[in-house]
C-alpha cells in the first residue's frame, strides 16, 4: 500500500501541487526576511560608513591641531628670542649657541641650528654643527619671501646641506634695517609626528605642498601633481573642514582619502587607507549576515520542502483512501448483482443436476437385472454411476454455496479430512498439470484430526490456490509443492510453486475483491477474495510469500477446538 501511496505522491498533480505549496512557502516566509535584512543592513552599511567617516574627521582634525601647534610652538620659541634680545646680543655667536642649547634641552633636537641674516642675504651670526658662517642666502627660495613677512615657515628643501629641512623665520627690525632670526627644523622630527598617524594595515599620512611635493618622507606615489584636484577642495584654503573622498588607485584599489589644509593653507595633510582594510569590520560583519541569512534561507527551503512533501503525501493519502472507498462501493454493488446472479444460477442448475442423479440412480438399479450382472463392463458401468453420483452431490453443496453467497448463510458443517480433501483436488487437477508439464509434489502428515468445516468452502479455497499456481506455471512448466502439518492447535497446508512470483508492489493487494494480474477476460480478481473471506469466516489465517522469479507460498492456517464457536455464531447469524 505504501508503494501505491507513493507513487500516487509522485504523479505529476501532486508534484505540480508539491511544487506550488513550496514556492508559496518559500515566497511568504524568505521574502519578508530578504527585505528585512537588507533594509537592516543597508542601514548599518550607511551607518557605519558614517562612522568611519565621523572617526577619519576626528582623527585628521587632531593631528591637523598637533602639527599646527608644532609649528606655531616653534615659531613661537623663534619669536620669544627675537622679541627679547636685540640683534647685538643674538650676533654674538656665543650667546647664540646658548641660545640653541636652551632650545634643544627644552625640545630635543627638533631645533637644528639658528642663523642671524641681514638683509642683504648674508648670514652673519650661527649657532650649529654645520659650517654655515657667512653663507649666503639671497638667491634661496624662501629668503625673499621670509624677508617680507614678520615671520615666515618655508617648504622642507635640501639647501646648502643637502639634508630635507625646513626653516622658520622671524624678521625684526635694526636701526632702520631687516634683520631675521632662522632656525632649522629637523626633519626627522616633524615627520615622525606624521608617520605616527595610522589606522589600520593601510592607513598612513603625508603632507604636500600646494604644488604637490611631499613635505615628509615620500610613502607612496601619488598619481598626480595636482592636490587640489585630486584630494581636496582648494577654493577656500583657510577653511578647517575636513574633505572625505573615494578614488581608485592606479591599481584599481579604492581607497578613502582624508585631507586637510596645514600652515594657513600652505600645506596639505592628507590621511589614506584602503577602503577594503577601513571596512574590513563591516565586510565581515555583512558576511557573516549574509551566511546567516542564507542558512536561514536554506533551512527555510529545506523545511519548506519536507512540510510540502508531507502534506502532499497526506493529501494523496486522502485521495488515495477516498478513492479506495469509491472502488468498495462500486465493487459492493457488484458483488450484489454477483449474488443475485448466483442466486439464479443456482437455481436452474439444481434442476437439471438433481434430474441427472435421479437418473444415474436409475440406471443403477438397471444393472441389477439378470441380463446386465453377466455384462463384462459392469464394474465400468458401475465405477461411472458412482462418479456421476459423486460430482452430481458435489454440484448441489456447490449451488448451496452459490445460494448461501446470494442470501448470506452458511454452507453445512461437516467432519472433513484435510489431507483426503487436497489428494481430490490433486486428482481433478493432474490431468491440467500433466498438459501444463507441472509435476505436483505431495508432503502430507499422517494421522491428522479431523476438522468440522464446510467442506466446499474448503475445497473452493484449495482448488482457487492449486488452480493460480497452475497459472503461474502454464507457460514455463515447473513444480508444485502441497503440504500438510500440525501445528499446536492449527493445521497447516501450504501450496507452494517455482513460477515467476508476485511482484512486491501487487502484494499486498492480492486479496482485495476484483484486483487481478491476470489477463483481461481471464481473471474476475475474486477468487483469493472469496479464500480470504472463507478462511477468515473459519478463524483461520492465510498468508502469502513471494518473491519475482522465485515463486510464490500460500500457507492456509486452520484451527482446532474451534468447531463450537463456529457453529454457534452461524446460529446467531441464522437468528438475525
Amino acid at each position: 500500500m505504501d508503494r501505491i501511496e507513493d507513487k500516487g505522491s509522485n504523479s505529476p498533480y501532486y508534484l505540480s501541487l508539491t511544487r506550488k505549496m513550496l514556492l508559496t512557502v518559500i515566497i511568504v516566509s524568505v521574502t519578508p526576511m530578504i527585505l528585512v535584512s537588507s533594509i537592516i543592513l543597508y542601514q548599518f552599511n550607511d551607518s557605519y560608513r558614517e562612522k568611519v567617516y565621523a572617526h577619519l574627521d576626528t582623527l585628521v582634525k587632531k593631528h591637523k591641531q598637533n602639527i599646527d601647534s608644532f609649528l606655531m610652538d616653534k615659531l613661537n620659541d623663534i619669536q620669544f628670542l627675537v622679541r627679547t634680545f636685540s640683534y647685538e646680543e643674538l650676533t654674538d655667536e656665543s650667546f647664540l649657541r646658548d641660545r640653541l642649547e636652551s632650545l634643544q634641552e627644552s625640545y630635543g633636537p627638533v631645533f637644528v641650528d639658528i642663523g642671524v641674516i641681514e638683509d642683504s642675504g648674508i648670514q652673519v651670526a650661527y649657532a650649529g654643527p654645520f659650517k654655515l658662517g657667512k653663507a649666503h642666502y639671497a638667491q634661496a627660495d624662501w629668503f625673499q619671501p621670509a624677508m617680507k613677512s614678520e615671520y615666515y615657515i618655508s617648504d622642507v628643501f635640501l639647501g646648502l646641506r643637502g639634508l630635507p629641512h625646513f626653516i622658520i623665520a622671524v624678521r625684526d627690525n635694526w636701526n632702520g634695517r631687516y634683520w631675521m632670526l632662522r632656525a632649522t627644523i629637523d626633519f626627522v622630527a616633524f615627520n615622525t609626528l606624521v608617520e605616527n598617524i595610522r589606522i589600520g594595515e593601510t592607513g598612513l599620512a603625508f603632507i604636500l605642498n600646494r604644488e604637490g611635493k611631499f613635505q615628509t618622507k615620500p610613502l607612496l606615489e601619488i598619481p598626480t601633481r595636482d592636490p587640489c584636484s585630486e584630494f581636496i577642495n582648494c577654493r577656500d584654503p583657510n577653511t578647517d573642514e575636513v574633505q572625505i573622498i573615494e578614488r581608485d588607485d592606479s591599481s584599481g584599489n579604492k581607497n578613502i582619502y582624508v585631507a586637510a589644509f596645514l600652515k594657513e593653507g600652505d600645506w596639505i595633510l592628507i590621511y589614506r587607507q584602503r577602503a577594503s582594510d577601513a571596512f574590513a569590520d563591516l565586510r565581515r560583519t555583512l558576511t557573516v549576515t549574509i551566511a546567516l541569512i542564507v542558512l536561514g534561507a536554506l533551512g527555510i527551503i529545506t523545511m519548506a520542502f519536507l512540510v510540502s512533501k508531507r502534506m502532499v503525501s497526506h493529501i494523496a493519502r486522502v485521495d488515495e483512501e477516498k478513492d479506495m472507498m469509491n472502488q468498495q462501493i462500486v465493487e459492493t454493488g457488484k458483488l450484489a448483482s454477483v449474488g443475485e446472479l448466483a442466486a439464479g444460477i443456482a437455481h436452474e442448475i439444481n434442476n437439471p443436476v438433481a434430474i441427472m442423479v435421479e437418473e444415474a440412480g436409475w440406471v443403477e438399479d438397471l444393472l441389477e437385472e439378470e441380463e446386465f450382472r453377466e455384462s463384462k463392463n459392469l464394474e465400468e458401468f458401475k465405477r461411472a454411476l458412482k462418479q456421476i453420483h459423486n460430482q452430481g452431490k458435489r454440484c448441489k453443496e456447490i449451488t448451496h454455496k452459490l445460494l448461501s453467497f446470494a442470501r448470506k448463510t452458511d454452507s453445512r458443517i461437516q467432519e472433513v479430512d484435510l489431507n483426503d480433501l487436497i489428494e481430490e483436488i490433486i486428482a481433478l487437477s493432474a490431468q491440467r498439470a500433466k498438459y501444463s508439464n507441472v509435476t505436483i509434489h505431495s508432503d502430507f502428515q499422517e494421522d491428522l484430526p479431523a476438522i468440522r468445516v464446510s467442506q466446499t468452502e474448503l475445497q473452493q479455497v484449495f482448488l482457487n490456490l492449486v488452480n493460480n499456481a497452475l497459472d503461474a506455471l502454464e507457460k514455463r512448466g515447473g513444480n508444485l509443492y502441497i503440504s500438510t502439518q500440525l501445528d499446536g492447535d492449527w493445521i497447516l497446508a501450504r501450496v507452494a510453486d517455482d513460477g515467476p512470483g508476485i511482484p512486491a508492489a501487487v502484494l499486498g493487494r492480492i486479496f482485495d475483491p476484483f484486483f487481478t494480474t491476470k489477463p483481461v477476460g481471464k481473471g474476475t480478481g475474486l477468487g483469493l477474495a472469496i479464500c480470504y473471506g472463507i478462511i477468515k469466516k473459519m478463524g483461520g489465517e492465510i498468508e502469502v510469500q513471494s518473491a519475482v522469479d522465485a515463486g510464490a507460498t500460500f500457507t492456509v492456517k486452520i484451527p482446532l477446538g474451534r468447531e463450537r464457536e463456529i457453529e454457534g455464531k452461524r446460529s446467531v447469524d441464522e437468528g438475525k
